[in-house]
């Protein structure tokens, strides 16, 4: 039986098409944990957006095979064409029996429109996208953003009255033991280029010590840059334990109604934890609580800043993060707005100059005063000394 399973898994890698190892989640993000190079992912992601296409990519897969449509029309979203620009096969709205016909880390094989099994059976058709049926499909939904603006417009309005006192007054806001009045605050999402900014933001980060906050993964990106978080806001879905127990102080993200599913995870881990029941988005919590607690300026890393953004995050909660910034005005700053204005407050050249002249000064006050001269001509002695007794040594 295991030769016959091993022929036919050589037999599918030899055969044209993209061959590799089943990984299935009908959540992206969970998925991009589990995922190997080479791995073909079997996600249920409507319009996938720019983060999980990054994510795909970074995770090396040999293509994506999608249950749902990549582009359903409503907005032109960023990720499809990632993955196609990436080189990454995508096999569009095979539909959602394929969770069913597949199970983890079977051998399968990407052939056109038809993803096969190892035995040569289709399993499931789509649509074979590529950077044609891309550029199509993205036409299309640049129409469509006339509707989503209509939406986007009502929702913000709802959230405007159901949370105006967290907006307006910070009422909700919860007590912290973290130091932020009169300083930076740097709020960090695992969202777009964040690698990249954190790199930019180390001459800033370095001189200003802004109070570091991660957003739930942001925490973790925090750590591998090599940072130590002071705080840890959101629903505690993909934070590692590890982070969880950096000694970072720790808000969990409740709904309005005060239920915390994130709040037991951390209680079992043994680590003390506070509440913040909203209506908003993580990342926006984040930034309000640090403009309650007085921060000077807060510097957003991987958030969202334009339109296509907020509706390429793919959920209601948009309207938060328009109204959070209205609320934070100038305070708030982008991190490649910072990293491009900013300059270290003294740059190497200036510093190495400034060694010289103090050097130059030192050796200057040395020569002409007596002490210096007594001092100078001991160095000498010692160095007539040190010559004669290499002579010496080698003759």
């Amino acid at each position: 039986m295991r030769i016959g399973t091993l022929r036919r898994g050589r037999a599918l890698e030899a055969a044209p098409g993209q061959a590799g190892t089943v990984r299935l989640d009908r959540r992206t993000k969970n998925l991009t944990k589990r995922l190997r190079p080479g791995d073909i992912a079997v996600i249920d992601h409507v319009d996938i957006d720019r983060v999980s296409a990054d994510a795909l990519v970074s995770c090396r897969v040999g293509a994506v095979v999608n249950a749902a449509p990549s582009i359903s029309g409503r907005y032109p979203n960023l990720g499809p064409e990632i993955l196609i620009n990436a080189g990454i096969p995508l096999l569009d709205d095979v539909g959602r029996d394929v969770f069913a016909r597949l199970k983890e880390g079977a051998q399968v094989r990407l052939e056109g429109n038809e993803l096969l099994a190892a035995d040569g059976s289709v399993v499931a058709k789509g649509i074979a996208q590529d950077p044609d049926t891309i550029a199509s499909s993205m036409t299309e939904a640049k129409a469509g953003l006339s509707t989503q603006l209509e939406a986007f417009a009502a929702n913000t309005m709802e959230y405007m009255k159901r949370e105006r006192a967290l907006l307006l007054d910070g009422v909700g806001v919860p007590d912290v033991t973290t130091k932020i009045d009169g300083r930076h605050a740097l709020v960090v999402v695992r969202g777009y280029d964040y690698k990249d900014d954190l790199h930019a933001l180390r001459p800033y980060i370095r001189d200003y010590r802004p109070v570091l906050i991660g957003v739930d993964g942001g925490a973790d990106a925090l750590r591998e840059a090599g940072y130590q978080p002071d705080m840890i806001i959101g629903d505690m879905d993909s934070v590692s334990d590890d982070t969880l127990r950096c000694g970072a102080e720790v808000v969990v993200h409740a709904y309005t109604d005060g239920r915390a599913p994130g709040l037991q995870r951390v209680q079992d881990l043994g680590v003390d934890a506070i509440t913040f029941p909203a209506a908003a988005t993580s990342e926006d919590i984040a930034m309000l609580l640090a403009d309650e607690k007085g921060a000077k300026l807060i510097v957003a890393v991987g958030t969202h800043a334009t339109l296509v953004e907020f509706l390429d995050k793919g959920r209601g909660g948009m309207a938060s993060t328009f109204l959070t910034r209205l609320r934070l005005g100038g305070k708030l700053v982008d991190a490649k707005g910072v990293s491009r204005l900013y300059r270290s407050r003294i740059s190497t050249a200036a510093l190495v100059l400034l060694v010289l002249a103090a050097l130059v000064s030192i050796g200057s006050a040395l020569a002409v005063s007596t002490a210096g001269r007594v001092y100078l001509d001991l160095l000498i002695d010692q160095w007539d000394s040190y010559v004669f007794w290499l002579e010496n040594l080698f003759t």
